[in-house]
């Protein structure tokens, strides 16, 4: 578990590509349930996010 964090630290692409996929994976998920209405709300913002974060890392060094 350190060296994922001391990856991220260093502004590597494979654990930053890790994060972003799972706020997009949050996203839809987030956005698929019909329970929670707040959930529902931010689903969009989370799934964005995830997106041009994704975007952005993958110009990061290996």
């Amino acid at each position: 578990m350190t060296a994922f964090i001391r990856n991220l630290l260093r502004l590597r692409r494979g654990p930053w590509e890790m994060v972003a996929s799972v706020l997009i994976a949050l996203g839809v998920v987030m956005l698929m349930q019909p329970f929670v209405k707040i959930l529902f709300t931010w689903s969009f913002l989370v799934t964005l996010t995830g997106t041009v974060m994704f975007l952005i890392v993958s110009h990061f060094r290996e």
